[in-house]
């Protein structure tokens, strides 16, 4: 049995696929790699429909470029707002660490979790620093708070450009 779709019905199939993808990547959810699998589905269902190997690549390269800018933003910005090489790390695993957390709460747990754990662990390396290096833990943590809130921006506009890029081939690419 062979399974046969339009392709005008594949192409909203996709769309649908890659705007849920899009509100999922600011709550801190894995809407980045939907939207590869969407369009890697797209390729094995419609073969002629414009999404190829290049397509794919370019897609997957963007794709890996905003998950590491998202876990090192933080880092940057928490250095930026005076924290130690310490309070960068643990803006990056707090980060990291509380997306984890927050992952049984519906919607907006990894989100919340990874802008808290980012905050703790700049605040808890900061304080660990020897006192006469250290900073205000504060303001560094509100450095690296800052810095989630830009990586989530960061990682948004990279998930536009991945969607446009792959229906764009969808479309175009015939």
């Amino acid at each position: 049995m062979e399974l046969s779709i339009g392709p005008i019905l594949a192409l909203g199939l996709l769309a649908a696929a890659l705007l849920g993808g899009l509100i999922l990547v600011p709550l801190g959810l894995p809407g980045l790699w939907i939207m590869l699998g969407a369009a890697l589905v797209y390729w094995i269902v419609v073969p002629a429909g414009g999404v190829g190997l290049v397509t794919l690549l370019i897609a997957a390269v963007l794709v890996i470029a905003a998950e590491v800018l998202e876990f090192t933003i933080a880092g940057r910005y928490t250095k930026q707002y005076g924290g130690s090489r310490r309070a960068s790390w643990g803006a990056i695993l707090g980060g990291i660490a509380g997306a984890l957390v927050g992952v049984p709460v519906p919607v907006i747990g990894s989100l919340i979790g990874a802008f808290v754990g980012a905050f703790v662990g700049a605040y808890v390396g900061e304080r660990t620093v020897h006192r006469d290096a250290r900073n205000d833990p504060t303001t560094v943590a509100k450095g690296a708070l800052i810095g989630r809130a830009v990586a989530a921006a960061a990682k948004s506009g990279l998930g536009l450009l991945v969607a446009v890029v792959i229906l764009g081939a969808a479309i175009w690419g015939r």
